[in-house]
């Protein structure tokens, strides 16, 4: 049982690689490392004993491809690959449209010329938009109203409905991540962004870290229990773990799915920095600013739908997640050297 991960050597990828090895699978990995890192694999390789064949090169590449399929038997595919910072994605539309949905155009089509049709893609809450009611289900309405990111993975999930549609050989699982935090136990692989980090973790360490002076924490008067915005805060490996069992249901069905992968409970961004302090005895400073263009007021899941077909439940809380954060960062200052 072969599964090729695209952007495989990325935080979330480097996570599902471990948790694919570990259950006994092999893993090929496809990854042009522009927001990754080759360090990613070599600590993948160390935790698990095992490697497996990485292919430094841009999915967008038919050829590069092709090669892959050629050389390997691949069994499943899970789709990661992609940019995916959402305040980019404003400011650099076409980028976005090309590397997420030229990706998947050729990577569908050569899966279909070598007879692989069984697809995992990395999909995204931001699909929701605003919703009226939390938690939200599979059946909460989606919305083309967010960024071009949002776009592209609303896009990329018509495109592979299109595809199963068209031919009932194709089994496709769309995973709706919601916010993934946290790290391995061993502290070797964690999120590692380039620059000033998008996402709030990982600004949370660095600011803990001394790398960053301060958090901002933007909104403090939405319709929330604190005023702050509220998410589902989901730890990485239970949300790798939850790749492992949608493989079993790709292989075994055919069709369309879709899943929330989540805790089912929503956060505040007040509540997270209190637990990241509790969590590691550790003082953060921030302060209060303005609210953010296009930030939710919140958004939490129903899991239970992924909990029912794919016998799968997050199983770390929240402090768990801010201590493995912390772990991470503390053993790694400068991330991935």
């Amino acid at each position: 049982m072969a599964v090729l991960l695209t952007g495989g050597a990325g935080y979330i990828g480097s996570h599902i690689c471990i948790e694919l090895l570990q259950a006994g699978m092999d893993v090929v990995v496809i990854d042009n490392f522009s927001n990754s890192k080759p360090e990613a694999v070599r600590r993948v390789q160390q935790i698990t004993g095992k490697k497996y064949p990485v292919y430094h090169e841009d999915l967008r590449d038919r050829a590069a491809v092709e090669k892959i399929f050629a050389e390997n038997t691949i069994d499943c595919v899970i789709h990661l690959a992609g940019s995916k910072a959402v305040g980019e994605s404003v400011q650099k539309p076409i980028l976005y449209y090309d590397n997420n949905l030229v990706s998947t155009l050729v990577l569908c089509d050569v899966m279909r010329d070598y007879g692989c049709k069984k697809i995992i893609f990395s999909s995204s809450a931001t699909v929701y938009g605003a919703p009226e009611q939390v938690p939200v289900t599979e059946e909460t309405p989606v919305s083309a109203d967010t960024t071009p990111y949002g776009k592209t993975k609303l896009f990329i999930e018509y495109m592979l409905q299109d595809i199963a549609k068209s031919d009932p050989d194709w089994s496709v699982i769309l995973l709706r991540y919601f916010n993934p935090i946290g790290a391995h136990a061993s502290g070797l692989i964690g999120e590692d962004p380039a620059g000033i980090p998008n996402n709030l973790m990982p600004f949370v360490t660095q600011v803990a870290a001394g790398k960053l002076e301060k958090l901002s924490v933007f909104g403090t008067d939405y319709d929330t229990p604190d005023g702050t915005c509220v998410r589902d805060f989901i730890h990485v490996v239970d949300l790798a773990q939850g790749h492992v069992k949608s493989i079993a249901k790709a292989m075994e069905n055919s069709g369309v799915f879709i899943y929330n992968l989540g805790t089912g409970k929503g956060y505040s961004v007040q509540q997270l920095v209190d637990a990241f302090q509790q969590a590691n005895d550790i003082e953060i400073p921030y302060q209060y600013a303005p609210r953010r263009k296009g930030d939710i007021a919140q958004i939490y899941a129903d899991c239970s739908k992924a909990q029912r077909e794919l016998g799968w439940q997050a199983q770390h809380d929240l402090f768990e997640m801010c201590r493995d954060s912390w772990n991470w960062q503390k053993k790694n200052p400068q991330g991935l050297a």
